[in-house]
């Protein structure tokens, strides 16, 4: 029974589903599902109850979780004193954010923590930044760029590096898309969006529809707002994304921002780390470094 196998076991424990945990642990299901028979094998009963359908916890199961999370904590509160009486932190860091986060929010916040701390060893993971706060209570992530969302769950905390305004945006190449919004108005019943599965942004897009009274065309939902600028550039639609993604994307020639009063509110793009997590000295170092580095807002 290793500490790697456990934190794999904890992290199944909260989503309970294999190929989820696979791809936030990047390890492989039937890999995964090996790790999880030997730790059953060791504990000699059923930590797992799984079907066709569903996975949950045997009772057995539910007991070794909480000795599971107990051994952790210890060993990485062991892990911490002995870093704290060498005066030294070391350890390793786990961050996940889209690849615009890390390119704008967390590029100059990497280079202060490794010149300050070159002993911790940084894991970064990029995805959809919708899942950023499943990413921490899930156990995926130490320290996740997330846009601050509309109720924050009260075991995290959140630290604001920057705003950005939503923006609509549209195709530049010629396509039926350009005819529609390149008049004075634009037929939004009529318009295809490019919407985000789960973001901040569809959320806000949708009230706004509804506000106007209008159920809006939906041609295709992508995970995360790269892809949306993507499929706009290609004349599919128009898509309502973050400024600081439109700012940094290379496609940004291609699309243009079209003046739309929608006034939705804007995303507060900052960190978020589990209060638990705080503990540990590698996670509280790189929470703290972000108040000396933050970029500036984006109007």
């Amino acid at each position: 029974m290793d500490l790697y196998a456990l934190r794999l076991f904890l992290n199944l424990s909260k989503t309970l589903h294999f190929g989820k945990t696979g791809q936030m642990c990047h390890i492989s299901t039937s890999a995964l599902s090996r790790t999880i028979q030997r730790l059953e094998a060791e504990v000699g009963q059923k930590l797992l109850l799984r079907d066709n359908r569903s996975v949950e916890l045997s009772d057995t199961g539910r007991r070794f979780r909480e000795f599971a999370q107990e051994t952790v904590d210890n060993w990485e509160h062991f892990v911490a004193s002995v870093a704290e009486e060498s005066k030294e932190i070391r350890g390793e860091l786990l961050l996940y954010g889209s690849v615009t986060a890390a390119c704008c929010v967390l590029a100059d916040l990497f280079s202060r923590f490794r010149d300050r701390y070159p002993r911790v060893h940084i894991r970064l993971e990029t995805g959809d930044a919708a899942h950023a706060i499943e990413k921490i209570q899930n156990g995926g992530a130490d320290i996740t760029v997330a846009a601050r969302p509309d109720d924050l769950p009260r075991n995290l905390h959140f630290k604001t590096i920057t705003s950005t305004p939503l923006i609509f945006i549209g195709p530049v190449v010629p396509c039926d898309v350009t005819k529609m919004i390149g008049g004075s108005r634009i037929p939004w019943s009529s318009v295809p969006m490019i919407l985000a599965e789960q973001a901040l942004s569809r959320k806000r897009a949708e009230a706004w529809f509804r506000s106007m009274g209008v159920r809006p065309r939906i041609y295709a939902e992508v995970a995360g707002h790269e892809a949306i600028l993507s499929m706009v550039r290609l004349g599919c639609g128009v898509g309502v994304v973050p400024k600081i993604v439109y700012d940094n994307s290379l496609f940004r020639d291609e699309i243009v921002v079209l003046s739309v009063d929608a006034n939705l509110a804007p995303y507060e793009v900052g960190l978020c780390v589990h209060k638990r997590r705080m503990s540990v000295p590698a996670v509280r170092a790189f929470w703290n470094i972000a108040d000396d580095a933050r970029p500036p807002t984006s109007r």
